[in-house]
């Protein structure tokens, strides 16, 4: 039997139609001789009503049927469903396929460990839920293709097995049969290649492109994920932004039906920093850093010489923090090498707490005047000799607290550019690291800073923040032989290395190099905003666990000797 009809879009039109229908059998219900059956498929759910005297074979759940009937108006309406209005009156329903019981409900909300539904991850794709959020998905990458095409780019695949780059994770190596003792690498990002197209005279390149990294996992992370991948050449930043929120605007517009007001807002990376503590801030709420080095100020005993002191000044949260809560709250900021966290709150006019032993009665007027304190209100406040790990702690405290008291609406998108980053960051050995990758352009302005102080060098990099996420950025790159030695030299690396590394990167700018830049836009992480959800594994079709492994083949696995010694590997006994 050919189906006529998917379940999900029958509706009071179709009433007294004859319709052959397929699908799951998602519930059964037995009342007083009427069967009721609800009916799965991709498109959603169907009431099949079966009459007494009607005969059938036996049904359980997840089994696979076919039935046929004619559409009927419901007595009494079901408002969950999309087809609630209707129902199907059942004639004859054929078995195509048994089903075992399920290991757990097939249903949106589960209570079934992520583990074992990733285990049966077949069987989790056939909830609703999961369903749509892979839907978005691909609504995402077609309205990618649609607007890069409409703008003149080429979509171009890169190499998959290619030479190890620095991008700031470990790379996943693969084994040369072909070269002993040779091994490529898999991308972390199409970084290289991009560039070499923009040499090559594309102008316009885009790219849905795979990329691995092998780092710890999170719940926003994984070790292959899929980015958005845009480069262009003889464009400003602020063309290349301007491009990148003109995808947004639709992409908001097609899936959530929200209108994003352009353009966006571009932070500086120091203002992100000393007010909120992230380089991805989330400005849907308040709990803003506090500067505190001028207000603490002659209190003595406690602060060692030239330390920072920052801090956040919460309303109305005094009947909450309790020893506990304070307790967790001090984890939260030791996790980035802050502590100890001080705390004062305003209880009768006067401070109370941990650091009301270090005040005089001037101390404190100085305080509740100066933040302008009221009863209630509670200063949670650390101090640190670096401004990066005191605002990322204070930060993710900040984050915790909105979460705690319940500050972030939700349905709510709040979108803007990260811009002017440091080009480096100082290790504590003295060398530097870049703070995005080694290919970003310093600015026109801040060049003289090279030799004499690298630290003050900010770069053409941009990142694109939603909701607290980094969902994506990009920067100019060098586009200057000469330049892009000099930046690789002052991250460390000899002579002898760049050219062992990158000499076939960089010969290609002996020729003709145009000004270029670009961006990446994370697939999975624009995917988890769009559909309401804070785990990267919702929105991918088979993904890994937090240990990087895969509950349902069980990968990864061993392989047999003879596999190893093809590709001249021996494993090392312990």
């Amino acid at each position: 039997m050919e189906r006529t009809h998917y379940n999900g879009t029958l509706r009071p039109e179709n009433v007294g139609e004859k319709v052959t229908l397929v699908g799951w059998v998602s519930n059964k219900r037995n009342l007083g001789g009427v069967l009721f059956i609800d009916l799965r498929d991709t498109t959603g759910i169907v009431q099949l009503t079966v009459r007494e005297g009607v005969s059938i074979p036996d049904i359980r759940t997840e089994y696979v049927i076919t039935c046929k009937g004619m559409v009927s108006k419901k007595d009494k309406p079901n408002p969950k469903l999309a087809t609630g209005e209707i129902e199907v009156l059942v004639d004859e329903i054929t078995v195509i396929n048994e089903a075992e019981l399920p290991p757990f409900i097939i249903a949106d909300q589960s209570d079934a460990l992520e583990d074992t539904r990733l285990e049966y991850r077949y069987l989790d794709i056939r909830r609703p839920i999961l369903q749509e959020r892979l839907r978005t998905r691909a609504k995402v990458v077609k309205i990618a293709h649609e607007y890069f095409d409409s703008h003149d780019f080429t979509e171009i695949e890169t190499p998959i097995l290619n030479l190890a780059t620095p991008e700031g994770a470990r790379d996943y190596i693969v084994p040369s049969r072909l070269h002993e003792g040779k091994f490529y690498a898999l991308p972390q990002s199409p970084q290289l290649f991009k560039q070499l197209l923009m040499i090559g005279g594309m102008e316009r390149y885009y790219q849905i492109a795979k990329c691995f990294r092998d780092e710890d996992l999170r719940s926003d992370r994984q070790p292959e994920f899929t980015q958005i991948d845009v480069e262009c050449s003889f464009m400003s930043q602020d063309q290349i932004l301007s491009l990148t929120e003109g995808y947004l605007k639709r992409l908001f517009k097609e899936t959530v039906g929200v209108d994003i007001a352009l353009p966006l807002r571009r932070m500086p990376y120091y203002e992100a920093m000393n007010r909120f503590g992230s380089d991805k801030p989330d400005t849907r709420y308040g709990l803003e850093l506090i500067d505190l080095n001028e207000v603490l100020s002659g209190i003595e005993g406690i602060f060692p010489e030239g330390v920072i002191k920052k801090g956040i000044l919460i309303n109305e949260y005094s009947h909450i923090m309790t020893r506990k809560v304070l307790d967790s709250h001090a984890f939260e900021v030791k996790k980035f090498g802050v502590g100890p966290l001080f705390s004062l709150k305003m209880e009768n006019g006067k401070l109370e707490g941990s650091f009301k032993k270090f005040l005089n009665d001037e101390n404190e007027k100085k305080i509740i005047s100066s933040l302008s304190m009221k009863e209630g209100d509670v200063l949670l406040f650390a101090y640190h000799h670096s401004f990066r790990p005191l605002c990322f702690g204070l930060g993710a405290l900040r984050s915790k607290l909105a979460k705690e008291l319940g500050l972030i609406k939700p349905g709510t998108y709040d979108l803007l550019w990260v811009v002017d980053f440091p080009m480096f960051e100082k290790n504590e050995d003295g060398s530097y690291t870049a703070e995005h990758h080694p290919f970003t352009r310093p600015r026109d302005e801040d060049l003289p800073y090279l030799d004499s102080d690298p630290e003050k060098v900010l770069a053409y990099a941009y990142d694109i923040v939603i909701n607290g996420y980094e969902c994506g950025g990009g920067t100019l790159r060098i586009y200057n032989r000469k330049m892009q030695w000099k930046i690789f030299s002052l991250l460390g690396l000899s002579d002898e290395e760049v050219a062992r590394r990158f000499g076939w990167f960089l010969d290609a700018f002996k020729y003709g190099a145009p000004p270029h830049g670009g961006f990446a836009l994370g697939l999975e992480r624009l995917v988890m905003i769009l559909t309401g959800t804070d785990n990267i594994r919702d929105v991918i079709a088979f993904p890994k666990n937090l240990q990087a492994t895969d509950p349902m083949s069980k990968a990864p696995g061993s392989v047999s000797e003879d596999a190893l010694n093809d590709v001249h590997i021996a494993i090392k006994e312990e």
